[in-house]
């Protein structure tokens, strides 16, 4: 090869190889700690052969049982426990030391330092009461909420206060090294709802970017957080990509992309369940594809499971076309008894439950990633 050859084949193999580097590590925060940033790149990796499983609070408290070492409805039909290990902040922002669910913070910290030493994923949720107060929920729907916490609004001040108490919890989830552990951060969850204060029904597309970034901006370059990957997370009433986009803040500041969606229907009569989340996941994965994201069904499931093949059947025909990273299924809040939950409200079978042989053969699927398939994946390497 004559030398003028080569000088003008370099600079197209810089360009190919910048160009490589750059899809493999887009991702938002460029001052993200190196676990997180590996985190990332091993979920794309990762979702090529198989998705992480989640459940909510698996490690809390299950059917009939809380807070017991060891414990895990999951594990205790399987002999393994979750990839994937959910969580909520709501509690922080007011000061109490326990979360929506009643989970201490103090515990929920060593849960999910226990979740990464053993190489399993931790997400957080966020179902951060209304700022209006009075004692108004997640769930109040007062128009100009969102508007009320954006600069110059009149609770702006309050939410930056609850802004940095979430921070300093994030900050203070650390590995045995010192290292920040990595998060799968979900704000405003289910945003193209119409059952919380930040859902499509009661602010414009226009003030929910403008809050999501803001948050994204504040948390990042003002508290210094930089081990959260940042989840994007509509419900699954979009007809197709603009509709799935359209209160989308920016790829500067989502890193994943996912979708919930929950079986409603009776799963003996209809294909509905399943061939909606097949769609779903088909815009998300072309939009992710084109982003160089990867993609998630971040909350799913089927309120006691009543359907002896719901997993492997109805779940799987939704899911398995797509290269989707994780899924989470919600709590198994066995210990409640209150008018809201007057039966045992679960979304993991047990160990004679209709849907229990099944879901060990969704288990034994090469395609789902359980806790210690996640631990061989090395997703923090």
């Amino acid at each position: 090869m004559t030398i003028i050859k080569k000088i003008l084949i370099l600079p197209l193999l810089l360009l190919s190889l910048f160009t490589t580097l750059g899809q493999k590590n887009f991702f938002s925060d460029k001052a993200a700690t190196k676990e997180t940033v590996l985190l990332y790149q091993n979920l794309k990796r990762s979702a090529q052969s198989g998705f992480l499983f989640g459940h909510q609070d698996d490690l809390a408290y299950g059917i009939h049982w809380k807070y017991q070492k060891d414990s895990s409805d999951v594990k205790s039909i399987t002999g393994d426990y979750p990839g994937l290990f959910g969580w909520d902040l709501s509690g922080l922002e007011s000061d109490h030391d326990k979360d929506i669910d009643r989970n201490p913070f103090s515990l929920v910290k060593k849960w999910v330092e226990w979740a990464y030493e053993q190489g399993g994923v931790n997400t957080f949720s966020w179902h951060c009461p209304s700022p209006l107060g009075n004692g108004k929920t997640a769930w109040d729907t007062t128009q100009g909420t969102v508007e009320s916490i954006l600069p110059g609004g009149i609770n702006h001040a309050l939410y930056q206060t609850w802004l940095d108490k979430v921070a300093t919890f994030l900050n203070s989830l650390k590995g045995s090294q010192g290292e920040a552990i990595p998060i799968l951060y979900r704000p405003f969850h289910e945003l193209t709802g119409n059952w919380f204060w930040w859902c499509a029904n009661t602010c414009s597309a226009e003030d929910f970017k403008k809050l999501w970034r803001y948050q994204i901006h504040y948390l990042r370059d003002v508290k210094h957080v930089h081990n959260i990957l940042v989840v994007y997370n509509p419900s699954d009433n979009f007809k197709d990509e603009n509709g799935y986009l359209e209160r989308y803040p920016g790829d500067d500041v989502v890193d994943v992309l996912s979708l919930d969606s929950y079986q409603s229907k009776d799963a003996a009569t209809s294909d509905v369940f399943e061939k909606n989340l097949d769609y779903c996941l088909s815009v998300i994965e072309k939009i992710a594809d084109e982003k160089g994201k990867p993609f998630a069904l971040a909350e799913t499931g089927y309120e006691r499971v009543p359907y002896a093949t719901w997993w492997t059947d109805k779940l799987m025909k939704g899911i398995s076309h797509h290269k989707i990273a994780y899924m989470l299924v919600w709590r198994n809040a066995g210990q409640i008894g209150t008018p809201e939950h007057p039966h045992i409200h679960y979304y993991v079978p047990f160990n004679g439950d209709i849907s229990g042989d099944d879901f060990i053969k969704f288990y034994n699927l090469k395609s789902t990633l359980f806790l210690k398939d996640a631990a061989k994946e090395k997703l923090y390497n």
